[in-house]
């Protein structure tokens, strides 16, 4: 069955959770009541991207985040489900994680939390120092089938959407905290990049791929926006502006993957040759070393 999705570009106030909750909220309720099913949020959206080791004060539990939204979001037409980018507190660690509720009326319950696998520390980022990595590329099941969440850098690296892929996942769901990068064309060349990865993964994978990407300014820099959602024959179904606060909407055919792994069963090839994959790179005759 079709459904909805809400892709929501916001620049959040730099750590100040709760005036970013209420505003939240209201876009979640906007969202439902204009006919989302899901509403995504970009990477950081609670509190900010930029926050170094001010991470500890505004990291919140999934469970406190869960019954905070629940509140913000108290009024709502119908239930929706929403997933948000935000710092996590988890067993005397913080992870950048994001987590997809469910929301009803009054509650929210977690169905899956990822923790950002790959944590950039280079250039402008220093995420490695401040937040613990997670360790986990998972599918799960949704009420719009199977999904999986990666988060920025997750996506720039080819095997955690294959991963995703390969574990059953039919949309791939990915949020962002990106920086400007490269401004001699009209799109930002960071922003092409994203844009050409969302379409190369779901081409290859068969998979609806969504975009959320973060926009406004912290310490100088620049979040492109430029959210974006592909179909799974690598078409573009709809794209958000650069640099401002906007909600895209987009129509999800599941049915559209099924037809698309029918007409290039690459997925299929490559699970059919996974362990020979898992061989060679088990291979002691060809070490795999680091790019020095």
């Amino acid at each position: 069955m079709a459904w909805t999705a809400a892709v929501v570009q916001i620049a959040p106030q730099k750590a100040n959770v709760s005036a970013n909750l209420e505003r939240i909220g209201e876009a979640i309720l906007r969202c439902a009541a204009e006919g989302a099913d899901l509403v995504v949020f970009p990477e950081a959206a609670l509190t900010g991207y930029f926050l170094e080791g001010g991470v500890i004060e505004v990291a919140l539990s999934c469970e406190e985040l869960g019954r905070r939204l629940a509140t913000v979001a108290g009024t709502l037409p119908k239930p929706v489900d929403v997933i948000l980018g935000y710092y996590e507190a988890r067993d005397g660690l913080v992870y950048n994680s994001a987590t997809h509720f469910a929301l009803e009326p009054g509650s929210a319950q977690p169905i899956h939390t990822h923790r950002k696998y790959f944590l950039p520390t280079y250039g402008v980022f220093d995420e490695e120092r401040f937040v613990a990595r997670g360790t986990e590329i998972r599918a799960y099941d949704s009420r719009f089938g199977r999904m999986a969440t990666l988060i920025c850098e997750d996506v720039w690296h080819s095997i955690t959407p294959m991963i995703a892929a390969l574990k059953g996942a039919q949309t791939i769901v990915t949020i962002a905290a990106s920086p400007a990068r490269g401004f001699q064309e009209s799109k930002p060349r960071s922003l092409q990049t994203y844009h050409r990865i969302l379409q190369g993964m779901a081409e290859e994978h068969g998979v609806w791929a969504l975009l959320s990407m973060l926009v406004g300014f912290e310490g100088g820099k620049g979040f492109t926006g430029g959210s974006l959602v592909v179909d799974p024959f690598g078409e573009v179904a709809g794209e958000g502006p650069v640099g401002e606060e906007h909600i895209l909407y987009a129509r999800i055919e599941p049915e559209a993957v099924l037809v698309a792994r029918q007409q290039a069963p690459l997925l299929a090839d490559l699970a059919g040759v996974l362990e020979d994959i898992i061989q060679e790179l088990q291979s002691s005759e060809d070490e795999l070393c680091p790019p020095r």
